[in-house]
């Protein structure tokens, strides 16, 4: 079966954030390609950071995934891993309490991405067992 690919952030029972990667399920939609199950949302924010953008220790307002559209950022999770994510992927943040985790931009421009933010389940299917 295809798969869309997503990076989860989340925190475990002691509060520590960890990344974990997984896909959400796609199905044939006919013509149009490969789809999802639709997720509800609540709100869609388009986002542009300077380049020299770099934020401390901070939790996602809301679950949110961010659609990296151009640029590049290094987040780093509570437990001392930190990864890039480019223009094309997708991020997923659960971690709605402090501490949260860190980001910045690694490039020398702005960086274009949008956040869509749900509090309805989301099918995301880890393809690597949690830490």
């Amino acid at each position: 079966m295809a798969a869309f690919p997503v990076t989860r952030i989340y925190a475990d029972a002691a509060g520590t954030t960890h990344f974990q990667d997984g896909v959400i399920e796609l199905a044939d939609g006919g013509p149009i390609g490969l789809l999802s199950d639709p997720i509800d949302t609540d709100r869609v924010i388009f986002r542009s950071t300077d380049a020299g953008y770099d934020y401390d220790w901070h939790p996602a307002p809301r679950r949110q995934f961010i659609l990296m559209m151009s640029g590049e950022i290094e987040i780093e999770v509570g437990d001392g891993t930190v990864r890039r994510f480019a223009a094309g992927e997708t991020v997923f943040l659960e971690d709605t309490e402090p501490p949260g985790h860190r980001t910045r931009n690694t490039g020398a421009v702005p960086r274009y991405s949008v956040f869509i933010q749900t509090d309805a389940p989301v099918p995301f299917r880890p393809t690597e067992p949690a830490p």
